[in-house]
């Protein structure tokens, strides 16, 4: 058997290193066979995730600097450097940091794999392109047509245009 590579980031130095005006993913989990998924994310200060439901895993959130609300399925609850939180898959939360910004590390099972079709039927004449689904907050374009959430920082993403 192979030794695997150890993947990991010092939390202190990358929370210090990066300017705090830096937002969205700082950290990911890169190595291709892994089973887990994790991020560290950093909200400026008032950032926002809105509320949506993920309805495939359940999420581990640990607060590593800043402060904020975490609200799910109703219930809002302050959070604090070293706070841990599991997050329900199906229900709804919402993310809002405060004065100082919030830098959190998340960790969840791997989501299944990109698959050939559609989650849901697109109505005939309807554009099929993601290109116009770009982050109004990180400028990153979305990878998946029906995206709703910006994959880096959460931010949710335009509405898709009626077709002509």
């Amino acid at each position: 058997m192979a030794k695997s590579e150890l993947e990991g980031v010092a939390l202190t130095g990358l929370v210090q290193d990066g300017a705090q005006e830096q937002s969205g993913a700082l950290w990911r989990l890169r190595r291709r066979t892994r089973q887990l998924d994790a991020n560290v994310v950093r909200f400026p200060a008032g950032g926002t995730v809105a509320a949506h439901t993920e309805a495939e895993v359940d999420v581990l959130v640990l607060v590593v600097a800043g402060g904020g609300t975490l609200t799910v399925a109703g219930t809002a609850r302050d959070l604090a450097p070293g706070a841990v939180v599991l997050v329900p898959r199906g229900d709804a939360r919402a993310i809002e940091a405060g004065p100082g910004g919030l830098v959190l590390l998340t960790a969840h099972r791997r989501r299944t794999g990109l698959r050939i079709g559609r989650r849901t039927p697109v109505r005939a004449g309807a554009a099929q392109c993601a290109v116009h689904l770009v982050c109004t907050n990180c400028r990153r374009h979305a990878i998946e047509a029906d995206a709703r959430f910006c994959s880096a920082c959460g931010t949710p993403l335009p509405e898709r245009a009626a077709p002509r």
